[in-house]
């Protein structure tokens, strides 16, 4: 979904600035674009800016609010679930799951319940990371035998597009 006018902002609401992270206010009255609603947030171009906005916030930008599915309700181990949290996270410009992008190259589950995830980013200088990683970490805090998340990013072996899955690849046109 995918708005290309300026839309006037209903109420106050809280987002991160891409790619720093840092929390901002959007006042109310603002006039933002949303360029990008994915992974249970929606991406909007404010005050020359691009910022993250929760889905659950989705009503204060005349959308509906996205709401995130309880993990802990999906039958699977706790792997599975880890995996399937990690393809909500989307680099916020752009439209691919981290998962099928191939930025993930390790997911362990230690006996203590703390989980390690190697990861990298599309190039070393992308300034995603921090909110990637705050995505990541925030989401997988959600499972409940989880005690905590560590995520690495890591640039050897560097990504590359044939990391890509064939899902990817024809969403982004490149098949």
């Amino acid at each position: 979904m995918l708005k290309q006018d300026s839309i006037e902002v209903l109420r106050e609401c809280e987002a991160r600035l891409i790619p720093t992270g840092v929390s901002v206010t959007i006042k109310k009255g603002s006039l933002v674009v949303i360029t990008q609603a994915l992974g249970n947030s929606y991406t909007v171009y404010v005050n020359g800016n691009l910022a993250r906005v929760a889905g659950i916030d989705g009503d204060a930008l005349g959308m509906v609010i996205l709401d995130e599915p309880d993990i802990n309700d999906f039958d699977g181990t706790v792997e599975d679930k880890i995996w399937e949290v990690l393809k909500t996270c989307f680099d916020p410009e752009i439209p691919v799951n981290i998962v099928d992008l191939g930025l993930v190259y390790e997911c362990r589950i230690e006996e203590n319940g703390e989980v390690k995830i190697k990861m990298t980013l599309t190039a070393p200088g992308c300034g995603m990371g921090p909110t990637l990683v705050g995505d990541i970490e925030q989401k997988i805090r959600q499972i409940h035998t989880v005690t905590d998340i560590k995520v690495d990013l890591v640039f050897d072996p560097p990504w590359d597009r044939s990391m890509m899955t064939d899902v990817a690849k024809l969403q982004l046109g490149m098949l």
